[in-house]
């Protein structure tokens, strides 16, 4: 387990989606969270109190979790020079990187000396099984996306609190870094081997009786060339029961991929039903998902009403204005079953 409450790290970043793992923390379990750590040329912020690790040993924390993703995910100098500071006045080290923590031997060594613990969040647990596809029992949602990075893992939190709020069993399964960060378990599914991805998510999410739903973070997109190959493994093993689509409006490019613009709504909604349906003949689709933090809340509004129109499909911005019509299609699927059939 790693050890509560967290210090942030955002460094040197000044790429505002490179800091999600520490922003949705800071969203979505402030209670475990005292504060940032930024050097003085980072122009980002939490909104949390900022901290040197002294301060923030201080303060109660003894995790520096450092949430952040540079390209390739690898530990550059001024990370782990960071971290040798944090251990040594207390704290241990939590990373989501690719590069593990426990591969580079001052951190190691710094661990020893101190007493302190290396955390490497992206290690899969041993033993995966292949998948099979074999049905099982439970209702599955899986959030997918035009993109990487559109809110998939605001929109499954989000859906996962509101379907608590009204008395359902509902439980976040999380696949990425800061889910499991905020969830405090879950697998990394960009760190699995290709051949265990379905069964993976088939291990995370197993045959449940009880009525409940398990609500499966999304990866990826089945239209980034760079990331397709988990979002296929995620439709297959999650078997899902709904799909919900998650879009960031403001985005032309795929990112990383500039000039590759990103598809449209209805021709990857059709997409990822038709992928789905290898494991899950009866998918459907329940809603749209908008990321409107870079519009204005009249532009934000219209752009929802006239995607709902246009798809006659529920479309909001979770985390802005709420999911509520998104569960009800969920919990009464009169549209959405008619879609499904549409993309048969």
């Amino acid at each position: 387990m790693i050890a509560t409450p967290y210090l942030l790290y955002l460094g040197h970043s000044s790429d505002d989606i490179g800091i999600k793992t520490s922003r949705g923390l800071a969203v979505f379990r402030p209670d475990i969270c005292v504060g940032e750590f930024r050097h003085d040329d980072c122009p980002l912020t939490l909104g949390l109190p900022r901290m040197g690790f002294a301060e923030a040993v201080a303060a109660g924390a003894r995790t520096l979790v450092l949430g952040i993703a540079n390209a390739g995910g690898t530990l550059g100098e001024d990370l782990i020079e960071d971290s040798i500071a944090a251990m040594e006045a207390g704290l241990d080290v939590a990373s989501g990187l690719h590069s593990r923590l426990k591969d580079e031997p001052r951190l190691v060594a710094t661990a020893a000396r101190t007493g302190r613990t290396l955390h490497d969040v992206r290690d899969p647990k041993p033993n995966i099984p292949i998948g099979t596809g074999r049905f099982r029992a439970g209702n599955r949602l899986l959030t997918v996306g035009t993109d990487c990075s559109v809110g998939k893992m605001y929109t499954t939190l989000c859906l996962a609190r509101a379907m608590q709020a009204r008395g359902l069993k509902a439980d976040f399964r999380a696949t990425g870094q800061t889910g499991i960060l905020i969830a405090g378990d879950g697998v990394p599914l960009d760190a699995v081997v290709a051949d265990f991805i379905s069964g993976a998510i088939e291990q995370l999410s197993p045959a449940r009786e009880d009525g409940g739903w398990d609500l499966i973070e999304g990866q990826g997109s089945l239209f980034h060339p760079s990331f397709a190959g988990v979002s296929t493994g995620l439709l297959h093993g999650a078997q899902p029961d709904v799909l919900v689509m998650c879009h960031d409006p403001a985005r032309t490019d795929m990112r990383g991929l500039p000039g590759r613009a990103l598809p449209g709504l209805a021709e990857c909604i059709a997409a990822n039903l038709k992928v789905a349906q290898l494991t899950s003949p009866q998918v459907r689709i329940a809603g749209i998902a908008l990321n409107t933090s870079a519009l204005g809340e009249e532009e934000a509004r219209a752009l929802c009403a006239r995607i709902e129109d246009e798809l006659a499909l529920p479309c909001t911005d979770p985390y802005r204005m709420g999911v509520d019509a998104i569960v009800d299609e969920v919990l009464n699927p009169a549209r959405s079953l008619a879609k499904a059939g549409e993309a048969v």
